[in-house]
């Protein structure tokens, strides 16, 4: 397998491969490094909060104000921690595919639980743990999660007062996609759904005597559906398996369709739905290695941190600045701007956050001091972090191993970290200005490469 193959693979479902890592495998085939990718992430860590601090809670506290809203405060501290633990897990995953696909489909089953850190916890560890499992599966769990019972209203959808949020985003977002379905599928399924709950601590509940028992006519189907049996024929129709297959295409492949290709997923994941079958055809699909597809795909804010942290291994001093950097660069995990999540692709980047990334290999690796408004979202997340007063301009504390770089790259000179850090076309001004620096010492010229427009790309 060619080297810019399994550059372009890890670069895909992780965040990159540092050079002895790509010696190690250039001399085995594509299928056996295939293998081992997903071998790497067959276990599943979750990742944990601390919610000791919940251990003695009984419902009746939750009816008091004052104690509601204190445990609430807490619960906003926590989440801020565990979103700092994720962004940390994803600079050092244990199973690396898993982590990206997590991410993924966290911008897919969109969801947000701003004030239970318990919920935010298994919302997240549910991705996870079903990453690459049944889609089947994986989406009536995600029915009966407490965190996306709460965000889209369904803990409130009764027989008597249907709600029809999450049965709209059901099919709109998470399996056909806008136009494949009627306004009546949609009352109906909301119907199907009605009952759904959790008790405090987040155990799913279905609350009988809130239930539509009466039949429901749902793609002209008839029958006393609940929710799980909605999904089912949800999933019957193909346009599922392609809306899915579509959305794994733009996040892994190209954000350009390519329908072919889609067809030919669209095919393998019909027939089961099993989403690892359908990561490894597109793995193993000779299109996946295309020039055109290859260096094509712009970076999203955590895959620009994590590709940094690969080729230079930092860690925040003070470890709120990683929520800050979240905040800024425009992709704050854990809080979603909306149901239909991050627009991905141009949309990462804007005249702000262009100037800005621009600028973070220099910013992170030699602390470097980094700007931004005093308006608007990111004051509130400043203040959340410090009650120092404002100001315009604050320095990233990082921990920096030159170390690992100097191990990772000892044998690669200037010219050689070129191909093994930009995997994307460099244009001709670029390539002089590169070629007339390559004297100057190893660190400030990996800074530099991972300072130019062309990194941006993936």
């Amino acid at each position: 397998m060619k080297a810019k193959h399994i550059q372009h693979l890890y670069n895909r479902v992780g965040f990159g491969i540092t050079p002895n890592e790509l010696e190690r495998l250039s001399n085995k085939n594509k299928r056996e490094i295939i293998d081992e990718v997903f071998t790497n992430s067959s276990k599943t860590s979750p990742l944990k909060a601390d919610i000791s601090f919940l251990k003695d809670i009984k419902p009746g506290d939750l009816k008091i104000k004052e104690k509601r809203q204190e445990l609430q405060k807490i619960s906003r501290k926590k989440i801020q921690k565990f979103s700092i633990s994720w962004m940390e897990r994803i600079l050092n995953p244990s199973e690396v595919f898993r982590e990206k696909m997590t991410l993924f489909w966290a911008n897919h089953f969109v969801s947000e639980s701003r004030n239970n850190i318990l919920f935010t916890q298994n919302y997240n560890n549910l991705l996870r743990e079903n990453a690459f499992g049944n889609f089947r599966d994986f989406t009536k769990k995600i029915s009966k999660d407490a965190s996306m019972l709460g965000y889209l209203n369904n803990k409130q959808n009764r027989k008597k007062s249907p709600n029809e949020n999450f049965a709209r985003e059901l099919m709109e977002l998470f399996t056909l996609g806008q136009g494949n379905y009627t306004e009546t599928d949609i009352k109906e399924s909301a119907r199907a759904f009605t009952g759904y709950s959790h008790n405090f601590r987040g155990k799913f509940l279905m609350r009988k005597r809130h239930h539509d028992e009466n039949e429901k006519t749902f793609f002209k189907k008839t029958g006393n559906f609940n929710g799980d049996n909605i999904i089912d024929i949800i999933l019957e129709q193909q346009q599922c398996a392609r809306f899915i297959s579509e959305k794994i295409y733009r996040f892994f492949v190209n954000e350009n369709i390519n329908k072919e290709h889609v067809a030919a997923m669209t095919a393998v994941f019909y027939k089961d739905y099993d989403i690892e079958k359908l990561m490894r055809f597109v793995l193993q699909s000779n299109w996946f290695y295309d020039d055109e597809n290859i260096g094509t795909k712009i970076k999203s804010p955590m895959e620009f941190l994590a590709g940094i942290h690969q080729v230079i291994p930092y860690q925040f001093e003070r470890p709120k600045q990683a929520l800050l950097m979240q905040r800024l660069l425009g992709q704050t995990l854990l809080r979603p701007p909306n149901v239909a999540g991050w627009k991905t692709g141009r949309n990462w980047i804007d005249t702000n956050t262009m100037v800005r990334r621009l600028r973070l290999a220099s910013i992170l690796l030699n602390n470097a001091a980094i700007t931004y408004s005093d308006t608007g979202d990111e004051e509130t997340m400043l203040t959340d972090l410090t009650t120092k007063k404002l100001k315009r301009k604050t320095f990233i504390k990082t921990k920096t191993d030159w170390n690992a770089f100097e191990k990772n790259y000892k044998k690669i000179d200037n010219k050689g970290m070129i191909s093994l850090i930009i995997s994307s076309q460099i244009n001709k001004g670029t390539a002089q200005m590169l070629s007339d620096n390559l004297d100057i010492p190893k660190k400030d010229f990996c800074v530099q490469l991972m300072s130019i427009p062309e990194y941006q790309l993936c």
